[in-house]
């Protein structure tokens, strides 16, 4: 597996709107999109960094896996995510690596990426999301 570049890094937050005023008005950045991923139960916030995003997570569910996340370890880092080609691939190489996958198959994630996650109890305890952008990939 060969990222070619830290996608994002996901930060789970309790008010995106509070959190999203300190990225813009403590650190000056602009806040470029926030949109819902219901089947997440999740309204993410994203921020240009470079050429790093930062995605802020806000539960919109208690029993939604950030809300989970937050009444267990507080607001927070929640993941790095990489950027991979041939997601699919890369999913069956972790597997084949002894990877304890939390997605088997990758699934719609926000700004229309693909996504799957690995677990942290094979990650060195951090929580790693692959990443596919398949509109930007050549035919």
């Amino acid at each position: 597996m060969k990222p070619s570049h830290i996608e994002h890094i996901g930060i789970a937050v309790t008010d995106l709107n509070e959190a999203i005023s300190f990225y813009e008005k403590v650190l000056g950045l602009t806040c470029y999109n926030i949109e819902e991923v219901p089947d997440q139960k999740v309204r993410t916030a994203f921020f240009m960094v470079g050429q790093t995003k930062i995605e802020l997570l806000e539960s919109t569910d208690p029993e939604g896996p950030i809300g989970k996340f937050i009444a267990k370890r507080g607001e927070g880092l929640h993941h790095i995510a990489f950027s991979v080609e041939k997601i699919e691939e890369q999913l069956i190489h972790a597997a084949e690596q002894g990877i304890t996958l939390i997605d088997c198959k990758p699934r719609k994630g926000a700004e229309d990426l693909d996504i799957a996650f690995l677990h942290p109890k094979s990650t060195s305890g951090v929580l790693i999301e692959l990443c596919e952008n398949k509109i930007h990939l050549p035919s």
